[in-house]
C-alpha cells in the first residue's frame, strides 16, 4: 500500500487525464499490462503500428514480435521441419513410404500466415473484451503525461495519461559489411516466397541455431557461421557442445571462429566472403546477429527518459524510469529478453501501479529453450555460472543415453541431461537437457527449482517409466565434484 500511495502522491491532486494508463506497444508485455491494469479498474489506452509480418519503423501489429514474427511462427516452422526426420525414422517402424517425399514450402507458409492472422485478431479481441481502447498508429511521448498517436492517414491525436508504459520491444540488427543489403533478418526468413536450397547463417545464438535446424530439416544445405568456438554463448558449455554435435550430425556445416566480411550478388546466387578468405554461395544469407531496443522514434529525449549505451530504457526494480510517470517493460529495457519475462514484467507493473500490490519481477530460475532439432532447454545456473557464484563445492550429475525411440529408428543421436548441485546444502542449482521434448520436461523441473528442491528430493521422486524425463530422478552417481575455485569441464 505504501508503494501505491507513493505513486499517487507524485501526481498533482485534481489533475484530470484522458487515461489512467496509456501503453505504447501492443506486444506480449504491453497487452498483458494493459489487460491486467484494466482489470484493476484503470482506464487504459494502447497504440500499436499497423499489422504486417515483416516489421519496420512504421509497421508492426497487435501481438508483437513473438506472435507475428518470432516465437509462434518459428515454432510452426520447427514442427514442419521435424516431420522430415520423423518420416525417415518411420520406415524402421514399419511404415512403407515411397523413397521420394516432397516438401511444399508455400503451403506451410500459407498455413503459418493464416495462424498469425488469427492470433492477431485474438489479441485485438482480448484488449477489447478487457475494456482497453486500441489505437492503430505510431505513438510517441510529448510530455511526462502526454502521448501523441499518428494515425494511418497522418492525423495526429494527443492524449493525457496519469501513467505511460513503453512496451515497444526490439528489432533485428544487420552487420555493417559491404553487401549487407543482400542479407535478410529473421523477419524476412519467416516469410520467404521461395524456399532456399542453400543458406548461410551468420550468428551463434537462438535464432541462428533454430533456423539452421529448420532449413536443414526441410532439405536446404546450411552453413552456420559464428565467432566463438561453439554456438549459444552464455549457455552451459557442455550442452553447447551437444547442440553443435547434433547440428553437424544432421548435416549443418559449422564454421566456428569465423565472421563474414562481404556479400556479392552473382548469377549463381549470393557469394559470401569470410574473414578466412573462404567463399560460400547461397540463395539466402540470414543475419542473426542480435536485436536492438525500439526507442529511436519515441521522442524520449524530449522528456529526459534515460537510456543505456545500447539504446535500452533504464528502469528500476519496479520497471519505472527516471521520470516518475513513465514506465517500461519487455525487450525495450534489455533485461531478460524473453516473451514470458515480458508477461511477468507487465503483470508486476499492473499490480504495483493499479493493484495496490507492489511487485518486483523475479529473474531467478527462469526456464528457457532453444528450439533446435532436437531442442535444448535449461533452468537455473549453468556449470560455469555455478562455479563463479559458488561458496562451496559443486556436484555435477550427467546422463547421456540413446532415447528409446532411436533404438528402433536407428538414429544415432543421444539425449544429454545435467544437474548442478550445491554439495553442502544439496540444493539443485541448475538443470539442462538436450533431446526430444526437453522444453516440455524442463517446465516441470523449473517448478521444482523455484521451490528450492534438493537433490535428495529429486532422488525420492518416483519416475514415469518408460520416459526420458525419469532420468532426472534416477541420476544417482556423481559425474564430477568441483572444488571452490575449480574449473568447469572443457569441451
Amino acid at each position: 500500500m505504501a508503494r501505491k500511495m507513493l505513486i499517487d502522491s507524485e501526481i498533482e491532486e485534481g489533475t484530470n487525464f484522458d487515461f489512467d494508463l496509456f501503453v505504447i506497444g501492443a506486444g506480449s508485455g504491453g497487452v498483458r499490462a494493459a489487460r491486467f491494469s484494466a482489470s484493476f479498474g484503470a482506464k487504459v489506452g494502447v497504440c500499436e503500428l499497423p499489422f504486417h509480418p515483416i516489421s519496420s519503423e512504421t509497421i508492426g501489429g497487435v501481438g508483437g514480435t513473438c506472435v507475428i514474427r518470432g516465437c509462434v511462427p518459428k515454432k510452426i516452422l520447427v514442427y514442419g521441419s521435424s516431420f522430415g526426420s520423423d518420416i525417415e525414422d518411420a520406415r524402421n517402424y514399419g511404415w512403407e513410404l515411397s523413397e521420394k517425399v516432397d516438401f511444399n514450402w508455400k503451403k506451410l507458409l500459407e498455413k503459418k500466415t493464416n495462424e498469425i492472422n488469427r492470433l492477431n485478431g485474438i489479441y485485438k479481441r482480448m484488449l477489447s473484451n478487457a475494456g482497453v481502447k486500441l489505437f492503430e498508429g505510431e505513438g510517441k511521448i510529448v510530455g511526462p503525461n502526454e502521448v501523441e498517436v499518428t494515425q494511418l492517414d497522418g492525423t495526429k491525436l494527443s492524449y493525457s495519461a496519469k501513467h505511460i508504459l513503453i512496451a515497444t520491444g526490439s528489432r533485428a540488427q544487420v552487420p555493417n559489411i559491404p553487401g549487407q543489403e543482400l542479407g535478410i533478418t529473421s523477419d524476412e526468413a519467416l516469410s520467404l516466397e521461395e524456399f532456399p536450397k542453400r543458406a548461410v547463417i551468420l550468428g551463434g545464438g537462438y535464432i541462428a541455431v533454430e533456423f539452421a535446424s529448420i532449413w536443414q530439416g526441410m532439405g536446404s544445405t546450411v552453413s552456420l557461421v559464428f565467432r566463438k568456438e561453439l554456438p549459444l554463448r552464455g549457455f552451459d558449455d557442455e550442452m553447447r557442445a551437444v547442440v553443435a554435435r547434433n547440428l553437424e550430425a544432421r548435416g549443418v556445416i559449422l564454421h566456428p571462429r569465423t565472421n563474414l566480411t562481404q556479400l556479392i550478388k552473382t548469377d549463381d546466387g549470393i557469394k559470401v566472403i569470410t574473414d578466412h578468405g573462404e567463399e560460400l554461395v547461397a540463395d539466402v544469407v540470414l543475419f542473426a546477429t542480435g536485436r536492438a531496443p525500439n526507442t529511436k522514434r519515441l521522442n524520449l529525449e524530449a522528456v529526459g527518459v534515460e537510456l543505456d549505451n545500447t539504446g535500452a530504457i533504464k528502469v528500476d526494480e519496479y520497471s519505472r524510469t527516471n521520470i516518475p510517470s513513465i514506465w517500461a517493460v519487455g525487450d525495450v529495457t534489455n533485461r531478460f529478453n524473453l516473451t514470458p519475462v515480458a508477461l511477468m514484467e507487465g503483470t508486476c507493473f499492473a499490480k504495483t501501479v493499479f493493484g495496490s500490490q507492489p511487485s518486483k519481477p523475479d529473474y531467478s530460475n527462469i526456464p528457457y529453450a532453444v528450439f533446435s532439432i532436437p531442442p535444448l532447454s535449461v533452468v537455473g545456473l549453468s556449470e560455469e555460472q555455478a562455479i563463479e557464484q559458488a561458496n562451496g563445492d559443486l556436484l555435477v550429475f550427467t546422463s547421456s543415453f540413446n532415447p528409446m525411440r532411436n533404438t528402433i529408428s536407428g538414429r544415432q543421436e543421444k539425449t544429454v541431461m545435467k544437474l548442478v548441485v550445491d554439495a553442502e546444502t544439496d540444493k539443485v542449482l541448475g538443470a539442462s537437457m538436450c533431446g526430444p521434448d526437453a522444453p516440455e520436461i524442463m517446465q516441470g523441473i523449473a517448478v521444482a527449482l523455484k521451490c528450492g528442491a534438493t537433490k535428495a528430493q529429486f532422488d525420492s521422486t518416483v519416475g514415469i517409466h518408460p520416459s526420458a524425463a525419469e532420468e532426472f530422478v534416477t541420476m544417482r552417481s556423481v559425474t564430477r565434484r568441483i572444488a571452490v575455485g575449480g574449473k568447469p569441464l572443457t569441451n
